[in-house]
C-alpha cells in the first residue's frame, strides 16, 4: 500500500515539474545571449532579446531582474525600478534584487513615510510566491484528486488498517488542496494583479477628482511606487505609501 502511494506521488511531482523544465530549457539560449550582449556592453541588444522573452508571457524574477539592470545601465530609471519591483514580487528574499531596487530608489525625488506590512500577511506572500501560480493550481488539482483516490479507498476497502491510512491522508491531500488554492489566488493577485504601479510621467499631479478640474492635491515625480484602488475612465485613484490619495491619469503610470 505504502509503495503504491509512493509511486503515485512520484508521478504527480513529475507531472507538475516537468512542463516548467521545458519551458525554462526553451528561453534559456535567449536569455544567455542577452547576458553575452550585456556583458560585452550591448545593453539595448541584451535588453531587446531579454523583453521579447518576456513579451511571450515568461516571467521569472531573474528575467525581470536583468532586464531592470539592462534599464539602469541606459539611465531609464523608472523602467529600471519597473522591472526591479516585478522582479522582487517574484522573489522578495533576493538580496541582489532588493540591493539593486534600493540603489535605483535613491534616483528618485519623491519621498514618503511607508505603513509597516503585518507580519503574518509578509510571511503568507512569501509562501505564496515560493512558486509559481501555475504551480500551485497543478498542487491544489493534484492534491483534490488525490484525496478522492483516498477516500474511495476509505470506503470500500474493508481493512480496517486500509480505511485509517485512506481517512487521514484524505484529510491531509484535503488541506493540501485549500492550503494551495489559497496560494494560488494569493501568488495570481501579487504577481498579475498586484494593483501596484510606477508612475512613468516625469511629472503628474494627483487630483481630488477623475478629471483636470479637480484640486491638486499633490506632486509625484517619474520613478515613485503608487497602490492603484480605484479605476474611473481614464483615470486611476492611487494611495502613496504614507495614506494620501488622489488621481492621475491612466497613461501616468505603468503596472507593476
Amino acid at each position: 500500500m505504502k509503495s503504491i502511494i509512493r509511486y503515485i506521488l512520484t508521478l504527480l511531482v513529475i507531472f507538475l515539474f516537468a512542463r516548467e523544465a521545458v519551458s525554462q530549457e526553451t528561453g534559456s539560449e535567449k536569455f544567455n545571449q542577452g547576458v553575452t550582449y550585456f556583458t560585452s556592453g550591448s545593453y539595448k541588444e541584451a535588453l531587446q532579446v531579454w523583453t521579447d522573452i518576456y513579451n511571450t508571457g515568461y516571467r521569472s524574477s531573474g528575467l525581470n531582474y536583468n532586464i531592470g539592470n539592462a534599464y539602469f545601465k541606459l539611465n531609464n530609471i523608472p523602467d529600471a525600478i519597473l522591472y526591479y519591483e516585478r522582479a522582487y514580487l517574484l522573489n522578495p528574499s533576493d538580496e541582489d534584487i532588493n540591493y539593486n531596487l534600493q540603489i535605483a530608489r535613491t534616483f528618485i525625488v519623491d519621498r514618503f513615510q511607508e505603513i509597516p506590512e503585518l507580519f503574518f500577511v509578509r510571511w503568507y506572500n512569501v509562501v505564496s510566491l515560493f512558486l509559481s501560480t501555475n504551480c500551485w493550481a497543478k498542487i491544489s488539482i493534484g492534491s483534490f484528486i488525490l484525496c478522492l483516490l483516498l477516500l474511495s479507498l476509505y470506503i470500500y476497502s474493508s481493512r480496517y488498517r486500509h480505511k485509517v491510512i485512506g481517512f487521514w491522508l484524505a484529510v491531509f491531500f484535503f488541506v493540501l488542496t485549500l492550503s494551495s488554492f489559497a496560494f494560488t489566488v494569493r501568488n495570481k493577485s501579487l504577481v498579475y494583479d498586484s494593483h501596484k504601479a510606477i508612475i512613468s510621467s516625469p511629472l503628474v499631479s494627483g487630483k481630488s477628482s477623475p478629471d483636470n478640474s479637480g484640486t491638486d492635491l499633490f506632486v509625484l515625480h517619474e520613478g515613485t511606487r503608487v497602490s492603484i484602488e480605484d479605476e474611473v475612465g481614464e483615470w486611476f485613484e492611487i494611495m502613496l505609501s504614507d495614506g494620501n490619495k488622489g488621481w492621475v491619469p491612466v497613461n501616468s503610470l505603468s503596472i507593476i
